[in-house]
């Protein structure tokens, strides 16, 4: 049997980031602390020419290589776009953070370069084995991450516990994939998809197989009752590191999320959907009551991120395209608003202080007007309320559970949405009503002063002009 040469072309994005990691990390070995910029330069650089190249190697149609285990389509090129643009944005953000702690090594930026390259597997994955191979890559370089500041308990404290319950639901996804090869023959998610249409497989094992997957997505995507990793890890590690884990993996969840169950296991649509009502129900509930008693801002967004999570769900109940196109929508705004909201917390903090409390943003409008109305647009946004963003995301998610006829769901949403925009209003009352207790000058390099006014803004521009990039998640949806 001859050996084919695959085309490598679909995956040179991929190819490329591989090899620039390899070389930042051996490159990073000669550098003193007074070079480690360099470090910085050739991380940004990379990210720029994965870019370039997902733009140059964007097809019109899908197209497989390495023996259909890998796809290059609409939905994995704007996904990629944003991973390294959300990647790219934490990189801005956390320099100087980083170096005032003495945590701007080269570790941070080879082991964020590896969790891109997962992220990207992820994202191209049609074939089982190749998403837990990226699921994998991203998962180990997060837990290093997550450890990075060597002598906080915390740090290591929540590095352990995302480490051990991470690897109980990575076993418990590699079990139902197991299962799921058992009992289709095939590890390809087109080949799966059409065994099942034909019925010729056994239901029962397939129901096993399918709870085993939808827990290990509900774990990677902080998704109750699989959520308890989340506050714990946002809160335990360096806010850099949170910045990082809130917002780009949540895109790579939500293409696995797409990649398994709506392609490989649209089959099973009425067993998954009924699993993923009560998750959504559920992360939306717990999500958005327990944020109310949260006093640490850092554990207030994870909560917050769980209810959010509850209402990406929403779309992918909605079973059809307007519900899959409104989710990825949702999920790309959320990565935007995470990043401002992780953005200012390290804006407030310096050396030897993290402003993670709530406490620490009272009297922001009084020590700086614009950092406070940067602030005002993120909490708006991640309430839902209009004119920003959030609410276009919101809407739009619910407008396909109402499609789908569960109207009693998206009434449910609504409601919780009330409650939990009471925790969004209470840093804005800090911010504009209560006098500061730290009067210290907020200052931050030039280049995360212009990239947070830009993150506000365009949540704000994005809010009035939302039709562009729906009308992008809805064209690689169709």
């Amino acid at each position: 049997m001859a050996f084919e040469i695959p085309n490598f072309s679909p995956a040179l994005p991929e190819i490329f980031v591989l090899t620039m990691a390899c070389i930042v990390l051996v490159v990073d070995l000669y550098l003193t602390d007074k070079n480690r910029a360099i470090t910085y330069l050739l991380s940004q650089a990379t990210l720029l020419g994965a870019a370039v190249l997902s733009v140059i190697v964007q097809s019109p149609v899908p197209e497989y290589t390495f023996s259909g285990t890998f796809v290059n389509d609409g939905m994995a090129a704007i996904l990629k776009l944003f991973i390294y643009l959300s990647t790219a944005v934490v990189f801005i953000y956390s320099r100087e953070y980083l170096i005032k702690r003495d945590l701007f090594k080269g570790e941070f930026f080879v082991l964020a370069l590896f969790a891109v390259l997962g992220m990207m597997v992820m994202v191209s994955a049609n074939n089982l084995l190749t998403i837990y191979l990226g699921l994998e890559l991203l998962s180990l370089a997060m837990y290093a991450m997550v450890a990075l500041q060597r002598d906080s308990e915390m740090a290591a404290e929540a590095a352990m516990k995302y480490f051990v319950l991470g690897s109980i639901a990575s076993g418990m996804l590699l079990y139902g994939m197991s299962m799921l090869y058992g009992a289709t023959g095939s590890l390809d998610h087109g080949e799966i998809a059409s065994f099942i249409q034909q019925g010729s497989t056994d239901d029962i094992v397939l129901k096993f197989a399918l709870v085993f997957i939808v827990i290990g997505i509900a774990f990677k995507l902080g998704a109750v009752p699989f959520h308890m990793w989340v506050p714990d890890v946002y809160h335990g590690a360096p806010t850099a590191i949170t910045l990082f884990i809130g917002t780009a993996p949540k895109i790579a969840a939500f293409a696995m999320l797409m990649r398994l169950l709506v392609e490989g296991l649209g089959g099973l649509l009425e067993h998954w959907q009924d699993m993923l009502i009560i998750i959504a129900v559920l992360s939306i509930l717990a999500g958005n009551v327990i944020a109310i008693a949260q006093d640490n801002i850092k554990r207030m967004l994870a909560y917050s991120t769980i209810s959010h999570v509850g209402f990406l769900l929403l779309g992918i109940i909605a079973a059809n395209s307007s519900g899959y196109s409104a989710s990825m929508f949702y999920v790309i705004v959320y990565a935007l608003m995470g990043l401002g909201g992780f953005g200012m917390i390290i804006l407030l903090s310096r050396a030897g202080f993290e402003a993670d409390r709530l406490e620490d943003f009272k009297g922001l409008n009084q020590r700086n007007p614009w950092y406070a109305f940067v602030m005002l647009i993120l909490m708006f946004s991640m309430a839902g309320v209009p004119p920003t963003v959030g609410f276009y995301a919101k809407l739009a998610v619910l407008s396909a559970v109402v499609d789908a006829g569960m109207v009693w769901l998206a009434v449910f949403a609504v409601v919780l949405s009330v409650v939990g925009a009471f925790y969004y209003l209470r840093v804005i009352k800090y911010m504009y009503f209560d006098s500061p207790t730290d009067q210290t000058p907020l200052t931050c390099a030039f280049d995360m002063r212009m990239v947070m006014s830009a993150n506000g803004l365009l949540i704000l521009a994005l809010g009035i002009y939302p039709g562009a990039l729906i009308a992008l998640c809805s064209s690689v949806m169709a």
